[in-house]
Formats: C-alpha cells, structure tokens, sequence
C-alpha cells in the first residue's frame, strides 16, 4: 500500500442517503392528472369534431354520473363523456402544480383510445387527437424539465381496445400478423379473452414475441421510444397480470434505453414479492391500513404491527419509489372514504410522513368529494385554489416539511413501542433530520408512556411538534404524551444553543 493510500485512511462506504437523494424517484411529490379533466382547453369551439356522436363534449361545471351500457359500443355512456382538457392546456397550468411543490407529474394514459378514460388503447405510439400529438408531449417534457419535474406515462400494456386497428385485424382474419397477439375462442365473452371480461379490453398476449418486441424489446418499442421523446418513466396498468417475469424485462429495457427512469407497478399484490422487477409499485396495501386505520375499524396496535410487517418484509430501496396514495381515479376520494376530518387529517399525515413517493390525485389537496366512478374523475375545481381553503393549506406545509426535512424523503424507519399509539421515527446519519411521527387513530383522548430508541436524541433540549407547536420537555428515550383523538404529533428534536449551550455539541 503507498504512502498516500495510508495517509488518506480506509475506504468509505458510499453514504446511503446521499445516493437516495440523487436518485429522483426516491421519496418524490407525484401530482396524479386526468388530462381531460384537469384544465378546460380555451380551443373547444375549434375541436368539437374530435368529439364526434355518440361521444358528448360536457360542460366544466358538470358532475360525471354513472350512464347506461351501449350494446352497440360495447362501453358505458359515461366512457365516451368529455369536459375538454388537453396538454396545452395542461401546459398552461404547470405553474400550480410546479408551486405546490411536485417533483413528478403522472399522466393517465394518453396515447391514441376510444374511451375518455384511455384504458382502451388503439395504438401506444399516437397521441389520442383530443389530447394533441407527440410534439405536444415533447414540448410538455421540456416545459416540466426546465421547472426541475419529471413526467411519467401511464402505459396500458396487459389489453388493448377491442376498437384497435391490430385487433380489428387480427379479428378479421387467421393469417393476419396480428392474429397471434389475441387468445381467440368462441368460450370468451366476444370471442377474445378480454381483461376481467370486458369485451371492450381484449388482452394481448405476452409470451408472443411480436408483442414483446412492439411493447419492450424492440429498438422502436413503445418503452423505449417514449423514453427517447422525453418522459422518464412508466406506471404500469394491471402490472400484476403481465407477471414478474415479463415486467423484469421490461424494467430492464426502460433502463437500458434511460438510465434512472421508472417503472413502476399497479400491483393490487402484497409488495414485498415484486421487486427488482419493479423499482416501485402502488401502495395498495399501505392504503388499504391506513383507511382501516383512520376509520378506527383496526386498532392502533394491530394497524402498528401490520405496518411493521409491511415494511419489514421488502426491499426499503425500491420501497421509497413506492408512491403512497389514499384515492385515484379507480377509488373514491379521500373525502368520501374518510368521512371525519380529523381521521383524513391523521391518514394524510401519515401518508406524508411513512417511506415512499406520495401520490397526490388531481383535486384531493383541494378537498374535491367524489364517489365511485366516474364521480372520482369530475373536473379540477379551480375555484377551490384560494387561501382559505384549508385542506389546500394542509397540502401547502405537509409539503414543506418533506421537503425540508430529508429523512422524511430518503430516511431510515424506527418503530416507537407503543400501544394505544401508532409512533415511528425518520432517521438519517444527522440527528437534526430525525422525525418522530405519533398519531392517535382512535375517537378516545390516549395518555401514554412511548419508547423512542435513538441512541442521539439528547436529554435537556426536547422536542417540537411541527404540526401543532407544542414544544416538549427533556426526555430520557421515553416520552409521557397526551394525543386528543385523531391527533398527529410531528416531532424534532431542538438544536439550537440556549446561551452557547446545546447538549448536541459533539453529536452529529
């Protein structure tokens, strides 16, 4: 060994959390649009044709209601109901959400479909007409990049529409080329094995490699071709259907074609199976205990040990792109799931506050209510965006904290032991990151007597609560503490020198 080797001293392992941050899809802001949804395009005398019978173009102010089944169009009549947007004018409202303070914007599919919904493709390399083109999305990827964001795709890749030119042919012929990408037999429903049974949503089939090579693996994929365009990743549509196999492939191909981007997964599953052939997926479990929670249909101690396990059973690299969320456009609003205001409260904070990306829906940080779909899809109210509104407010500092305390970003997990309490801790290499999270999910005020087990959390200088201001006292590992019912406590520990004194002095 050299002199200068010794000199300089053993190698360092590469800082964990330092990779994490450089990392964009890591503990990330995801703003979730409906396109058509979101801002109202000041063109719809213009476009009024891409809108044509039995489609219908409603007003702004309209509330989606459930229609009735067409037998001739094989969809529902609330599918082919449209209020406008498109990406213009998409892009002409970034500024909110680039200001609310989102790192990603997540697009519901807006390649080429009959539906309004998208979930119908007709062909992944066009742009639905009503929406724009391609360059439409290039120019919105530079205009999301130049605001330091991301955007990420939905792609539809388990089923087409049964509309689609490659179905039609297929469907028309045993030796077209297409015939192989659809399980034809007379047993299925309109003769094709179609996803859930829906006529409308014939499924492809995978393990062709024609498929393959159209969707992943092909020079000129749809993946790799959108990748090229400008976005940066992908969330997958029932990727629990395509199997891990084929999602591994095709995580590999988005990764090859752009280093760093996404590809993440609707997977309804228990997560912890589903990595590496996913960077992230869906939070479906994660919701489904934090609204038991928040409803108070599980007791804290059973919601804290079903977290435990949750947490404990994955990979925590891929668990913080996992997107956290509690409503989309497949599920109800917050509004409507969590009725009290206190318990949606407590639900969102930690949905902030728990490892992961947080998927924040079009609308929700507005407080916007909404049912079942297609009442979950109804336009963003902008005339909810004004001080007063204080869930905005409570959107607004939930985050400003993530964003200014990075161990609620990229930080390690430490359970609190606790018992009537859920309570964790957000910790990094700096004890000025950490964050102690207690929350109180019951309608009963609860008294009680917590271990916190961080070694460098000091005596003498307490702590703060961010949301309620309330500052602490000295404690020695253990906190004695009263939560009201439904109430979050968000704890830091307090550094500042009180007459040069600070019992932090010589920790880190």
């Amino acid at each position: 060994m050299s002199d200068e080797q010794l000199s300089a001293g053993p190698a360092q392992p590469p800082d964990r959390f330092a990779l994490r941050e450089a990392d964009w899809r890591n503990g990330a802001l995801v703003y979730q649009v409906i396109v058509d949804r979101f801002a109202q395009s000041p063109r719809l005398a213009a476009k009024g044709y891409l809108y044509p019978a039995p489609k219908r173009l409603r007003d702004w102010s309209e509330t989606p209601e459930k229609g009735r089944y067409l037998d001739d169009q094989e969809v529902w009549s609330h599918e082919i109901d449209f209020w406008g947007g498109d990406l213009p004018s998409l892009r002409s409202r970034l500024e909110y959400i680039d200001e609310l303070g989102a790192d990603v914007l997540y697009l519901c599919p807006i390649h080429l479909a009959w539906t309004n919904h998208g979930y119908d493709a007709l062909d992944y390399q066009q742009v639905r007409p009503d929406y724009g083109s391609r360059d439409d999305v290039r120019r919105l990827a530079e205009d999301v990049h130049a605001r330091g964001m991301k955007l990420v795709l939905d792609g539809v890749f388990n089923h087409m529409g049964r509309h689609s030119p490659a179905f039609q042919a297929a469907a028309a012929g045993q030796r077209s080329r297409y015939r192989g990408w659809f399980d034809f037999d007379q047993g299925y429903p309109g003769g094709a094995r179609a996803w859930a049974n829906a006529v409308n949503l014939p499924e492809l089939v995978i393990e062709n490699p024609a498929v393959q090579d159209h969707i992943w693996a092909g020079d000129d994929s749809v993946v790799r071709s959108w990748l090229r365009d400008g976005i940066d990743g992908w969330r997958l549509d029932v990727a629990f259907e395509l199997g891990p196999d084929y999602l591994a492939q095709l995580t590999a191909a988005a990764h090859d074609e752009k280093p760093g981007s996404l590809v993440l997964g609707e997977v309804c599953n228990y997560p912890a199976g589903w990595f590496p052939a996913l960077d992230g997926v869906l939070g479906f479990t994660l919701r489904e205990i934090l609204l038991l929670t928040a409803n108070e249909r599980v007791t804290a101690a059973h919601a804290q040990r079903m977290l435990e396990r949750l947490f404990a059973d994955a990979d925590y690299e891929h668990l913080l792109k996992c997107w956290n969320y509690l409503d989309n456009h497949d599920v109800p609003r917050l509004t409507d799931t969590v009725p009290n205001e206190l318990a949606r409260t407590l639900a969102v904070v930690l949905q902030f506050t728990l490892p992961g990306s947080v998927n924040v829906y079009y609308g929700t940080e507005l407080g916007q209510t909404g049912g079942d779909d297609p009442e979950n899809r109804a336009p963003m109210r902008w005339d909810l965006v004004n001080q007063s509104n204080e869930t905005l407010r409570l959107y607004h500092w939930l985050i400003s904290v993530r964003r200014s305390h990075r161990a609620l970003r990229v930080g390690d997990l430490r359970w609190l032991v606790t018992d009537r309490l859920i309570g964790f801790e957000r910790y990094t290499d700096r004890i000025g990151d950490a964050v102690i999270v207690v929350a109180n999910p019951s309608s009963e005020t609860v008294t009680e007597t917590v271990l916190v087990p961080d070694s460098w959390l000091m005596d003498l200088s307490g702590l703060t609560d961010l949301f309620g201001g309330q500052r602490l006292r000295a404690h020695r590992a253990t906190l004695n503490l009263t939560l009201e019912p439904h109430q979050v406590m968000v704890l830091t520990p307090n550094l500042d020198e009180v007459n040069g004194y600070t019992p932090y002095k010589r920790v880190r």
